[in-house]
Order: structure tokens, then C-alpha cells, then sequence
């Protein structure tokens, strides 16, 4: 093989692995606008997951520079939290899509690569301002304009949708509020139930909220930005509203004597099947099928017990056999004690009474990780 063919070779090598870093580059950009927005189901992204961690991070640490302890404070930042990250992200698409497509052009001969690179922002950003250069650049340039003019299409599609899960998510969080409290807690939700004698109309109530945990499993695992789009009040939270509701539909199971209605049974698998699915997009590791006592519950013999006095005081009937009452709240609680404290954890929800109030009784705190690890 002479010099020449040699120097061919190479040069034609060269210009294949920039053909396929770059076209690699684009579709797996591509591949994570499409996991993030379009796929209706949990599809997880490891560049859109990169850049909410970094984002988060970044958020953090501004939060520990400013030495912002108290949750007020940190709630005003971290409002700003998953709205920025959500508009960094098309940004972060243009970028990794003007330099996949930059490594093409130069693959194909555009100059040098800062040419490349100004033939790639003018095609994505259709600003038309690069000369004809062949008919083959001309008809990837048109390729790459058309990705541009559907990520931003992509961004203005799905916002209003997001916005409008996110409002029928509050809705029912703010009025929980009203039943119990501001944050809300299971004991006051069934102490102004009972005030009012709403205890024997409860059926409707936990169809409803069952109906919102399935909405909010679908809505925040094919919209993952979701998770960290935080309340309009700063005491309310979506992960301390469903972690009393669930706790209210436990203890009235448990606790108080009265027929079992099979919509609060209904209502609890279907909040912490909800909650667990959220977990499952962060990867996180958990028992799948706890049982206790073998999986303790961070909630304490002596909580229950004030819980179940606090609730006698205000005239509710309980059962006589305190043990078996125990028994039964501890096995339904222990099905979303350790996913309710991780979401409250990662959300940074704000303070409320059996779950963002504690930590994780002694688990092992695994790390969100950009990718999926082994499970137990």
C-alpha cells in the first residue's frame, strides 16, 4: 500500500468515527427529549437525569453558601429548582445537538471546525446565515433545522401540559388544607371529620384521593420535572398530602371501631403503589414486599399511642384491642413508610408530622444515581 493510500485511509477512518461521535451525539439527544416529553410512560434519561442532578446540586450548594437554614428561606430557592432546570434542558439539547451535527460537517469536509461549528448553529437555529456549500451539506443542514424548529415545538407543546397535571395536583392539596390542617396530618383530618360528622361519608373521599394517586403516578413518571415543582403555599407539599392521607385511611382502619370500608383499603395500595412507582424512576432500592415486624416502620409504639389518645379525646370510638390496632396500622404504614420518607427527603418537603419530621430509623440512605443498580 503506497503513502497516499495510507494518508486516504486514515483520513477516511477519521472522518467515519466523526460521522458516528456526531450522529451518535444527536440521536441520543434526540432519544432524551423523547423519553422525557413524548413517551407516556417512566422512561429514564441519563442526560436529562445529569442535568437535574448538576442543577440540583448547584442549588444546594448556592443554598449552603448563603447559609440558608431555615425552610422558608430554602423554599424561596428551591421553587425556582425544577422550572430553571426545565428550561435549561432544551438549551442543553441545542448544545449537544450543534456540536453532533458540527462533527458531521466537518466529517464532511465544512473547513475547520469552528466553520463547522457556525454552519451547525445557523442550520439548527434556521438563521440562514452560512452561503450554499453542496447539495448533500445543504440536505443535512435541512435535517437539522427541522430538529431545532421540533424541540422548541416539544417545549411549547408540553408545558401547558405539565402546568395543567400540576394544577390538578394542587387542587386536591389545597383542599386537603382545609380538612387538615396547614401541613396537614392524619390525626387532624379525622378529628374535623368527625366534628362535622363526616366519618360515615368518607367512601366518596377515598375514591378521590384513589383516583389522585393513580393521576399522580402517571402524571409524575412520564413528566418526571414534576416530582420537584413544589407547592404555591410553602407548607404544603404533594408528598405530605398523600403521606396523610394514607396515614388517616391506616389509623381509621386500625383504630377505629366501625365496619372496614374497602375504599380506604382501596385508597392506601393505591398510594403507596403510586409512591413506590416514583421511587422506581430514581432507581431507588427498597423491599418490594416488607413485612412487619421483620421491616420496622419509623413510626413509634408511643406515637400511635398519643395518635390514639389525641383521637379518643376528640370523641372518636376506637377498638378495645389496642395491640391488634397497632398491629394492623404498622402493616399497612410499613407498605410506604421507607418510599414516603424518601420522597419527602429528595423533594425537601416542608415540615409535617410522620414524614418529612424524621429520618430513615437507621436505612441505609442510597444515592440517587445516574444509573440503575443492582436491586436487593
Amino acid at each position: 500500500m503506497s503513502e497516499q493510500q495510507t494518508v486516504w485511509l486514515a483520513e477516511s477512518l477519521a472522518r467515519a468515527l466523526l460521522v458516528c461521535l456526531g450522529a451518535g451525539l444527536v440521536l441520543g439527544t434526540i432519544a432524551s427529549a423523547v423519553r422525557t416529553f413524548v413517551v407516556p410512560r417512566a422512561q429514564n434519561s441519563l442526560l436529562t437525569r445529569f442535568v437535574f442532578l448538576t442543577s440540583g446540586r448547584v442549588f444546594n450548594l448556592y443554598m449552603t453558601f448563603r447559609r440558608y437554614r431555615q425552610w422558608r428561606e430554602r423554599d424561596r430557592v428551591l421553587a425556582f429548582f425544577a422550572p430553571v432546570t426545565l428550561l435549561i434542558l432544551p438549551l442543553v439539547w441545542v448544545v449537544c445537538i450543534t456540536l453532533g451535527y458540527a462533527l458531521i460537517y466537518r466529517a464532511l469536509g465544512v473547513g475547520d471546525l469552528e466553520t463547522a461549528l457556525t454552519v451547525s448553529g445557523s442550520s439548527l437555529l434556521t438563521l440562514g446565515t452560512t452561503p450554499f456549500i453542496n447539495f448533500g451539506i445543504t440536505l443535512v443542514q435541512f435535517t437539522e433545522a427541522t430538529l431545532g424548529l421540533g424541540l422548541v415545538a416539544l417545549l411549547i407543546a408540553y408545558l401547558p401540559t405539565m402546568y395543567g397535571a400540576f394544577s390538578r395536583r394542587e387542587a386536591r392539596v389545597e383542599m386537603l388544607a382545609v380538612r387538615a390542617g396547614t401541613p396537614p396530618t392524619a390525626i387532624e383530618f379525622l378529628l374535623r371529620l368527625h366534628r362535622i360528622g363526616g366519618l360515615d361519608n368518607l367512601h366518596e373521599t377515598w375514591q378521590e384521593w384513589e383516583v389522585w394517586f393513580t393521576e399522580l403516578e402517571e402524571s409524575h413518571t412520564s413528566l418526571a420535572p414534576l416530582i420537584f415543582f413544589r407547592s404555591p403555599v410553602p407548607e404544603q407539599s404533594w408528598v405530605t398530602a398523600g403521606g396523610a392521607i394514607m396515614d388517616a385511611a391506616a389509623l381509621l382502619t386500625a383504630a377505629v371501631d366501625g365496619p372496614p370500608d374497602p375504599a380506604a383499603q382501596l385508597c392506601l395500595r393505591a398510594g403507596y403503589t403510586s409512591l413506590r412507582r416514583i421511587a422506581d424512576f430514581f432507581y431507588y432500592e427498597y423491599d418490594h414486599d416488607p413485612l412487619w415486624p421483620e421491616v420496622p416502620i419509623s413510626i413509634t409504639r408511643e406515637e400511635f399511642e398519643s395518635a390514639c389518645e389525641t383521637l379518643a379525646a376528640g370523641g372518636l370510638p376506637l377498638r378495645q384491642d389496642r395491640e391488634a390496632a397497632w398491629a394492623a396500622f404498622a402493616g399497612w404504614r410499613v407498605n410506604y413508610d421507607e418510599v414516603l420518607l424518601f420522597l419527602a427527603d429528595i423533594t425537601q418537603a416542608p415540615w409535617a408530622l410522620w414524614s418529612s419530621d424524621r429520618g430513615r430509623v437507621g436505612r441505609s440512605v442510597r444515592r440517587i444515581r445516574l444509573r440503575r443498580g443492582r436491586r436487593r
